[in-house]
């Protein structure tokens, strides 16, 4: 009876919390079309001499008819971090994409999430495909957007920008 109630009151918290106000989330600055974010009160600006260096991994494919919610993720970082202070040119970002998520990096007129890539690419967003998920789904350097990368592997990927700095971003 206890884990009856239990799970009731998990479950009408879980209701709850996918009804929140989500107006405070507005995209920009950088990326005016995509990438929203909330102001955070109280706590100030991020000091303006801050650097990152973010290694995003990214194997879930775009919902039908959506972008990619882990390069939006990417995307999100970077607008938030600016209109808290820190310079874009402090802030190096990689999204290192594999599994069926190298699907939303092809050069092809359904790929929902091609135009994000392209404008993600133009600020400097790097977007490095695993060469053995490529190898698996039958996808060559030319099937990719202009811009974007291919590695050995998404481990390589990760290794690399690893010795350059980088971190991975958990979420």
């Amino acid at each position: 009876m206890r884990i009856t109630t239990a799970f009731a009151a998990a479950a009408l918290m879980a209701t709850g919390a996918s009804a929140q106000d989500m107006s405070a989330f507005k995209p920009g600055p950088v990326f005016p079309q995509f990438g929203p974010h909330a102001p955070v009160a109280g706590i100030g600006q991020v000091p303006a001499d801050t650097e990152f260096a973010i290694a995003f991994d990214v194997a879930k494919p775009a919902d039908e008819g959506t972008v990619n919610r882990g390069f939006e993720s990417a995307a999100r970082f970077i607008n938030m971090h600016v209109a808290h202070g820190v310079p874009e040119d402090n802030i190096r970002i990689a999204v290192v994409v594999h599994g069926k998520a190298v699907m939303d990096l092809l050069a092809r007129p359904d790929n929902t999430s091609a135009d994000m890539v392209q404008v993600m690419l133009g600020e400097g967003v790097r977007f490095i495909v695993c060469g053995q998920s490529a190898a698996a789904y039958g996808v060559k350097q030319e099937d990719l957007l202009p811009g974007v990368e291919m590695a050995l592997s998404a481990m390589t990927a990760h290794a690399l920008l690893q010795q350059r700095g980088y971190t991975v971003n958990p979420f």
